[in-house]
């Protein structure tokens, strides 16, 4: 059995952060089944990493996050990352990213960091099999070695299971930020269209998010798909309704002006959409709409000018379930049972960081900043 002061369970952005804000006088030991230092954040912002975002709010978040981001916020995460040499720049959404484009840049200054603290020791590609308490100490179990610590620092995405023997008050996980399954017509599969509005549905609850949507085989994909998927997540529902507004900066009233304007084109039904929507979309609003695409596009009535006009605005579809490409969970250690230093009011010496936590926000770099937040906040704690 292997012994130190603190015990961080996780190699991901939260967990690394506490491990480079810790006191350098105490012996720590990082733990992870991963065989890179911060392995995740070389898939993030599509392989930019989007380190944190300049528009920060809690109205990001699933809940108030005030209290913690006044200890450390999007600027400081930007002056902590300049201080250990990486640069940064924001784009015109307030994304921020590494001057390289490149998240491993990202990874090579956290890597360097942590490697150059004499007191850490790094044990990856260790899979952590369990955790206990003794009256004292934490005892943590992998497949290689037992190790024993005061503190432990529990920073690892979705491992609410981990923490059965520990008795912690948590919400149950589920994948957020994520595509949605849908009720989709195979030649659907591969359109991407951008500027619309997407709006889900679950039970009484909705929401709504604007961008790019990317259908897929028997899914729907995108950034503002993603931010919609988050209603599902905290409400631990998995099914509902999703529903694209094509012209969202359009009046259903504007739309149906357009659309008359167009009867006027010299062709047949089935060429009505050319030049406004890709072919695809076309057709399934004209096989929405039951028209004969072989009728002269000036002999469609305003009954069916109106049913295509909401079936623009409505272009709806059932949400079946998600897909397994979760960028982050929803749930974790609830807050209310963590204390201004996310120690577990519980069980003392016990800290929760990152995902680990019942945090969870939408997608431009706000769930890395909680990961940086409450990692400096456990760090500066230990």
């Amino acid at each position: 059995m292997k012994f130190f002061d603190v015990i961080i369970l996780g190699s991901g952005a939260s967990g690394c952060m506490a491990c480079m804000n810790a006191n350098k006088s105490i012996s720590i030991a990082i733990i992870d089944k991963s065989n890179k230092l911060a392995k995740k954040l070389l898939s993030t912002g599509n392989g930019r990493c989007n380190l944190t975002n300049k528009n920060m709010s809690s109205e990001f978040f699933n809940q108030n996050i005030d209290e913690f981001l006044a200890k450390f916020n999007q600027n400081k995460t930007e002056n902590f990352f300049s201080k250990i040499g990486l640069q940064t720049y924001a784009d015109e959404e307030g994304r921020v990213y590494p001057f390289s484009n490149f998240a491993k840049s990202v990874t090579s200054v956290i890597e360097t960091q942590i490697v150059s603290q004499k007191n850490v020791s790094v044990f990856l590609e260790h899979n952590i099999l369990k955790i206990s308490k003794t009256d004292k100490n934490f005892v943590v179990e992998t497949d290689k070695e037992i190790f024993e610590s005061s503190k432990l620092v529990f920073a690892l995405g979705g491992g609410n299971a981990l923490l059965k023997n520990l008795n912690i008050d948590v919400v149950p996980c589920h994948p957020s930020l994520v595509s949605l399954k849908i009720d989709c017509p195979k030649f659907l599969s591969g359109v991407r269209v951008s500027n619309v509005k997407a709006s889900v549905k679950c039970g009484e609850k909705n929401k709504s998010d604007f961008g790019e949507i990317l259908f897929k085989d028997g899914g729907i994909s995108g950034i503002c798909v993603f931010n919609c998927s988050t209603l599902f997540a905290r409400n631990s529902i998995k099914t509902g309704k999703i529903e694209i507004d094509l012209l969202p900066n359009m009046t259903a009233s504007d739309v149906e002006k357009l659309l008359i304007k167009r009867k006027k084109l010299n062709v047949n039904v089935s060429k009505f959409f050319e030049g406004l929507f890709v072919s695809q979309i076309g057709y399934e609003i004209l096989n929405r709409a039951k028209l004969d695409e072989e009728k002269p596009c000036n002999l469609i009535t305003d009954v069916e000018i109106q049913k295509m006009t909401s079936i623009i605005k409505h272009f709806d579809f059932n949400v079946k379930g998600f897909f397994d490409n979760n960028q982050v969970f929803s749930g974790g250690a609830k807050l209310s049972s963590l204390d201004s230093t996310l120690q577990s009011k519980q069980i003392p010496n016990l800290y929760f960081c990152g995902e680990a936590c019942d945090v969870d926000g939408e997608c431009g770099g706000y769930n890395l900043q909680w990961a940086w937040t409450s990692g400096k906040i456990v760090g500066e704690a230990l």
